[in-house]
């Protein structure tokens, strides 16, 4: 049977490929207390609504957060977007590096403010030097459409993809990250602070379970989002900045869509981002839905390892399921 966690009607409230990030980024401060963060949630209110901020969200409470010793992550949560209920819970609120799931936010603010049709031309800017950073392999004069960067941000996890995806925005890397920031603020995730697009490593660029629930249940309503996030391989071809014409094929991280690791039986995964950095470790936030086509969000964050990545992950999305 199904266990599930409630909040009271009375009571609500909000609560890879591998990256080499720096090693020396220290543990984030988390400063408030858990009825602390969620009292902003208690607050807040849509504009111009009489609804709750939250009354048509998942919601997590201070006596829904579970523990289970078979979630070594450091975060983990899963969300039935159905129901609007939490199934499990556990650090939702604590402060966290997010890696390259940033590139949700990223391309939640291409879809709503963009136009995929666009022709890009890639700026300096996407040129990335860090160590083991992954790539999509675009290069400066390289020109693309807005939706093939999309691809290569989200399913090779172009860091070089976010750069361009931000300058055509923006203007530049900080600007757009003031975007983020703006939108992660409207959306409610008040524990995130975003400082590039792509989610290399950087004290400032830090987020929390709940509020990458928040952004990702933005980014499932486009369908958009949903059709590219649910590709295990895309094939394109695009003008090289030497006039020719360039063949990328771009592969997907997750291993439950490459058949690295199999679902838990009875649920289908519908795509996802994952992330790595030495300081975030192994991260995934993903959506699957159930035979009767309900849906969730589940988020596993700085797990030890791809593997303890996964194992984390099956062993929470076994919550919907059991």
């Amino acid at each position: 049977m199904k266990r599930k966690v409630f909040v009271t009607s009375g009571c609500i409230i909000l609560s890879a490929l591998f990256l080499t990030g720096c090693a020396g980024l220290h543990k984030l401060d988390n400063p408030y207390e858990f009825s602390e963060r969620t009292a902003l949630y208690q607050s807040a209110s849509v504009a111009g609504k009489s609804e709750p901020f939250a009354h048509d969200l998942c919601v997590v409470s201070e006596d829904t957060a579970d523990s289970d010793d078979a979630v070594t992550a450091e975060a983990a949560a899963v969300f039935d977007l159905s129901d609007n209920t939490v199934l499990f819970a556990k650090n939702p609120f604590e402060k966290l590096y997010p890696a390259s799931i940033t590139k949700i936010m990223t391309a939640l603010l291409v879809i709503k403010n963009g136009s995929l049709p666009d022709e890009v031309t890639v700026p300096k800017e996407a040129v990335i030097k860090e160590s083991g950073a992954s790539l999509c392999g675009i290069k400066p004069g390289d020109e693309l459409t807005m939706e093939q960067l999309l691809y290569g941000l989200l399913i090779p996890s172009g860091n070089d993809a976010g750069a361009a995806i931000a300058v055509n925005m923006a203007g530049s890397i900080d600007q757009f990250a003031q975007m983020m920031n703006d939108e992660a603020k409207e959306l409610g995730a008040t524990g995130t602070h975003f400082v590039n697009p792509h989610g290399l490593s950087d004290e400032d660029h830090y987020t929390t379970a709940y509020d990458l629930y928040l952004i990702f249940n933005e980014a499932l309503k486009y369908p958009e989002f949903r059709k590219i996030i649910g590709t295990a391989e895309y094939r394109t071809s695009y003008q090289g900045s030497n006039g020719k014409t360039v063949n990328a094929v771009w592969k997907g991280t997750n291993w439950y869509m490459t058949g690295e690791r199999s679902t838990p039986d009875g649920l289908t995964v519908l795509g996802g981002k994952t992330g790595t950095t030495l300081s975030a470790g192994s991260c995934l936030i993903m959506g699957s839905s159930d035979p009767s086509n309900k849906e969730y969000i589940s988020v596993v964050l700085k797990a030890t390892d791809h593997a303890g990545l996964y194992d984390n992950m099956s062993n929470i999305l076994n919550k919907i399921v059991e």
